[in-house]
């Protein structure tokens, strides 16, 4: 397989994709229902490019699933009575669980990750990718990557840099990695080189990929 052309390839046909949206919509609905009882309480993930899956909604809504309970008794179904305000930072400083996005070490490339919720302060990293500014940097003990591609055994596709097997490999605990991506990405050719890093779990639209 020709990686450089395949990625090219899957990277348009997802941003071509005319139903991106309401795949993104099951997507969301996958994540949600698959976090459910999760014992993990900082969660690492990706700001979305190039017609990516956006993880941070159902992320959000899993912060504050742990936060809305205690807030003056408010349950479920209070929601849109809660202030902007305290429905953002507040919910984010209450709340035992986090949400870090990706900073890139350029000397090292590798990545930490530093606490997002919505509205915080945001900067470009040196690829132009959206990042927190001065938050506090956190390691997650569960790790959501976005896939390009995906292919038997767990193995992604990714952009080519290398960023999240190198961060794997200097991480202790190594956090729970989830790939993901669209039905679209399938590729059952794909066979991983040397330094690749199976995941543990891809999600798409259509629900659990891998494990099978």
């Amino acid at each position: 397989m020709d990686k450089l052309s395949t990625r090219k390839a899957l990277v348009q046909s997802r941003l071509d994709m005319p139903d991106r949206l309401a795949r993104a919509d099951l997507l969301q609905r996958v994540m949600r229902i698959w976090l459910v009882g999760s014992p993990h309480e900082v969660i690492g993930t990706y700001w979305p490019i190039k017609g990516e899956f956006d993880p941070l909604p159902a992320l959000y809504r899993w912060q504050e699933d742990a936060t809305l309970g205690d807030i003056k008794g408010l349950n479920h179904d209070d929601v849109q009575e809660i202030p902007a305000q305290l429905a953002t930072e507040s919910i984010a400083n209450r709340s035992p669980r986090k949400i870090g996005l990706p900073v890139v070490n350029k000397r090292h490339k590798t990545l930490t990750f530093h606490a997002w919720y919505p509205g915080c302060p945001m900067e470009e990293d040196a690829y132009g990718i959206p990042k927190p500014k001065d938050t506090e940097i956190i390691v997650p003990t569960l790790l959501f990557v976005p896939c390009v591609g995906y292919g038997p055994g767990g193995y992604r596709l990714g952009y080519g840099g290398g960023f999240y097997d190198r961060t794997l490999a200097t991480l202790s605990p190594r956090p729970v990695t989830v790939g993901l991506g669209y039905s679209q990405g399938w590729l059952p050719e794909l066979e991983p080189e040397a330094h690749d890093i199976a995941l543990d779990v891809i999600l798409n639209d259509r629900g659990v990929v891998w494990p099978v």
